[in-house]
């Protein structure tokens, strides 16, 4: 009976919400475990710019959040049990302020690094091993709280002079236990994200075939025609086609875009001028991923 009468309270504050055209939408404490469909009936709620659902049991979020919800601005999420947050939150393309602490993810997508309106990023309390390489990237974002995630280690280098909060992170695990590339320099070792396949150093003069190929592509397409859809699946394995949609990410030196091998460099915090303001509380380093051995050579994270 309590449970119908929830449900009949929550249907009822939604269409309230949406028939009004609500601006602020408030559904925490609610003991949701799964994305009210109300929200997403129709044409969703297309003036809300605020959705709280803070303190539920959310495990995942609907793939047309974005078409549902085009304008949201602010979307807090604190305190469920999100493990996957899915590729479509990249077309939140209002979306300044997103709140995922205390929740389960492992993996943050890519698209989160390629939201361009997003200011404010929380992902405090997590269980984050690595961040997208391009998260960072955009001029846009200038607050990145991923404190306790233990084992998060590195930072991309594009987060340097923004405000980040990284207390409690760092702490040892055994790289046999992790399904991840990982990066040593000296006593530092950092996972990279899954998308990476290789891994070049200093001592490679050659790119691999693949990435050649991908760079080609996409210079040609891209970067002279303005247009990826000219490529289709039948002159390109799907696969690839999507990988060609969605760089990995791109130099931290030049921006080129990178697909399947990045060349890594490591600035310990505790070596930065920002030092200071994190008083030891850290042992995280950010993390260049750069496209070349020239570009790994010249890259230099004070200048």
């Amino acid at each position: 009976m309590c449970c119908l009468v929830m449900a009949s309270e929550l249907c009822k504050t939604i269409s309230e919400a949406k028939l009004e055209r609500h601006k602020n939408l408030f559904l925490n404490y609610r003991n949701l475990h799964h994305f009210p469909l109300e929200l997403l009936k129709d044409e969703g709620l297309q003036y809300l710019e605020r959705l709280y659902m803070k303190r539920n049991s959310l495990t995942t979020l609907p793939e047309n959040l974005a078409q549902k919800l085009p304008n949201l601005v602010e979307l807090y999420l604190h305190s469920n049990n999100i493990v996957v947050v899915p590729e479509a939150i990249g077309s939140l393309v209002k979306l300044q302020f997103l709140d995922l602490s205390d929740n389960a993810l492992e993996i943050v997508c890519p698209e989160i690094g390629r939201l361009r309106s997003l200011r404010h990023l929380r992902l405090a309390n997590n269980q984050l091993k690595y961040l997208p390489a391009d998260l960072g990237r955009s001029r846009e974002l200038q607050y990145v709280y991923v404190d306790n995630n233990i084992h998060l280690k590195g930072l991309p280098s594009y987060l340097y002079n923004k405000v980040i909060g990284c207390s409690g992170c760092g702490s040892p695990i055994q790289v046999s236990e992790v399904k991840l590339l990982s990066f040593s320099s000296g006593q530092l070792t950092v996972f990279l994200p899954a998308e990476v396949k290789s891994i070049g150093t200093e001592t490679d003069h050659v790119l691999p075939l693949q990435e050649l190929a991908m760079r080609t592509l996409y210079n040609t397409y891209y970067r002279f025609l303005k247009d990826l859809n000219f490529l289709t699946p039948i002159s390109l394995p799907k696969s690839l086609l999507e990988l060609l949609h969605c760089p990995l990410g791109h130099c931290h030196r030049c921006s080129q875009p990178m697909f399947t091998i990045v060349y890594p460099k490591l600035f310990p915090l505790r070596e930065t001028p920002m030092a200071g303001l994190h008083q030891g509380r850290t042992t995280v380093s950010f993390v260049a991923y750069c496209c070349s051995t020239q570009c790994l050579q010249t890259f230099d994270l004070l200048s």
